[in-house]
């Protein structure tokens, strides 16, 4: 299959792009560069950058790549930014989508796979969280990744497209080669951070709440592989066979690890002290957030390969000890 991947230079979408390549398809990339790095991609992928609301260049990449299925990894995803500036947000994360489908849909491709995230049900009321469960957003990071996911029903509805919405928890890791892996800037996610400090290429790591209700006070999470993400994206593409469809998935281990769970990781891992210091909580952090993730597993035949956190940890390691610089475009 012929697989336009939006965004697929960024630090998702690069690894989907090389686990399409081992699954037998032939992926092509489309990013803007703003946040991802062509040094991700490897040689032999083709390349456009772009930008996913530029209707006539998807158009044209859509054709004369004989496009059958587009992939969405584009998305901004800084919550705090996201309160500061929404209208960055809503532009790029909902806008540039629906952009993006009409273009699509003048193109007679309608076969759409949406990366979307856990943070669309906001405060859970009860953990596990099951796909069928409210979604209330209390930022507009998950309220413009909501929007989409009912665009996508109306769209399903009134003109037959196909489309499935992952809801994602906190992906993490690297290549189990250690040729990719995470290079954010800025970084704000919890294991390169702390691996950043145990390296001393940043200050000590700040701990955002040490008195929820969890066993050891700090915030509990579902770390999940970006291998396994991408994996079980790739397995729905034989389920887009209908007429307008709009399905979705929870993607995680459903293992809740604390933020110390991970500093220990870390230390463990790589034989190195992290240093760290209390701060106050921030806004709306729910003290806990862990994925029911069966659906996937039962209708896609989804099989975690990175099932404890400590593995997914190695693989990170392995990518930031030996890339300290990242990509260093």
């Amino acid at each position: 299959m012929n697989v336009l991947v939006i965004g697929g230079a960024g630090y998702i979408g690069s690894h989907c792009v090389r686990q399409l390549i081992a699954a037998g398809h032939n992926p092509v990339v489309l990013d803007n560069l703003v946040y991802g790095h062509k040094a991700a991609l490897l040689p032999s992928v083709k390349f456009y950058r772009g930008d996913l609301a530029d209707g006539e260049f998807v158009g044209n990449v859509l054709d004369k790549e004989k496009i059958d299925l587009v992939m969405h990894f584009a998305a901004f995803i800084n919550v705090g930014e996201s309160v500061s500036n929404p209208i960055k947000y809503y532009d790029n994360n909902l806008c540039g989508v629906v952009s993006l489908i009409d273009t699509m849909l003048k193109h007679g491709v309608k076969k759409f796979v949406f990366s979307s995230t856990c943070a669309t049900f906001g405060i859970p009321e009860s953990l596990p969280i099951v796909e069928d469960m409210p979604q209330h957003p209390i930022n507009p990071y998950g309220q413009t990744k909501l929007d989409v996911e009912n665009f996508l029903k109306n769209c399903a509805k009134a003109y037959g497209l196909n489309s499935v919405a992952f809801r994602y928890f906190n992906a993490s890791g690297a290549a189990a080669d250690a040729s990719i892996g995470e290079d954010h800037k800025p970084e704000t996610h919890l294991i390169p951070l702390a691996i950043y400090a145990a390296m001393g290429k940043r200050p000590a790591l700040k701990i955002f709440g040490g008195d929820y209700n969890t066993p050891d006070g700090t915030c509990l999470r579902d770390y999940v592989h970006v291998d396994d993400l991408s994996r079980a994206h790739i397995a729905s593409f034989d389920k887009l066979d209908g007429d307008g469809m709009f399905l979705h998935y929870n993607l995680g281990t459903g293992t809740p690890n604390s933020v110390m769970d991970i500093i220990k990781g870390v230390k463990e891992v790589s034989g190195l002290d992290v240093p760290y210091e209390m701060s106050p909580r921030r806004p709306g952090d729910p003290d806990a957030l862990y994925a029911n993730s069966e659906k996937a597993k039962s209708q896609l035949g989804w099989k975690i390969e990175y099932k404890d956190v400590r593995s997914i940890i190695e693989t990170a390691w392995r990518w930031h000890s030996t890339h300290p610089d990242g990509f260093a475009e």
